[in-house]
């Protein structure tokens, strides 16, 4: 327990900022990934093609080569970004493919057939797939979604490589500091990842609940 209020500041701060790094990739990953899956489902060829070599080029890319190319590739196109704003855009970027996927199968779930009444009804492509289509298919990636957002949680630890003060990189720190307290110090960090991860992991679980009684 004195490990806990001595290093309190510490941990609060590391803490606040994995949480915010967290809040703010997931709004860039949600509305990026939104966009290219319905690029993906567009019947016009250049932007599924754009949104495809987007997809497979970040979901084949390590996350730290995309952390390199952002924290030191942009300088060199003469933008630069803080440490932070670059993992927020790292993150963000690197998790949007996997969003964009997993939107665009619940995109391919939904009955052709309530596309096609849509445009009965005189509703561009934009328009059904606003009203009619995306409603019922973020029903059905609740789960896949939330992994998604859970996992990306947790890769918010690697931006500790790149001089972002998260939880992880309080590590060294406190190690240093506390040699003799190793185990308190795993836990620690383990407990603050914990406390971001296990109440999203919560609200999924309500929420395709939620989505499972309207359907």
């Amino acid at each position: 327990m004195q490990f806990f209020i001595d290093n309190f500041d510490i941990l609060r701060d590391a803490f606040l900022q994995t949480l915010l790094l967290t809040v703010l990739s997931g709004v860039l990953a949600l509305v990026l990934g939104v966009v290219l899956a319905t690029m993906r489902v567009s019947p016009i060829p250049p932007l599924r093609g754009l949104a495809t070599f987007y997809v497979e080029t970040f979901r084949n890319t390590p996350l730290t080569v995309v952390f390199f190319f952002v924290i030191f590739g942009l300088p060199q196109i003469d933008t630069v970004v803080s440490f932070f704003t670059g993992a927020v855009i790292a993150v963000g970027m690197y998790t949007a493919a996997f969003v964009a996927e997993a939107v665009r199968s619940g995109i391919n779930s939904v009955s052709p057939g309530q596309a096609e009444a849509a445009r009965a009804l005189g509703l561009g492509f934009g328009q059904s797939l606003r009203e009619v289509v995306l409603p019922q298919a973020f029903r059905t990636v609740v789960p896949p979604l939330g992994s998604v957002f859970i996992a990306m949680a947790k890769n918010t630890s690697i931006a500790a490589g790149f001089s972002v003060s998260e939880l992880s990189s309080t590590l060294p720190r406190l190690v240093n500091a506390n040699a003799g307290d190793l185990l308190v110090v795993l836990l620690a960090v383990v407990i603050g990842y914990m406390i971001i991860t296990v109440p999203m992991a919560y609200a999924v679980n309500r929420l395709e609940r939620r989505v499972a009684i309207l359907r």
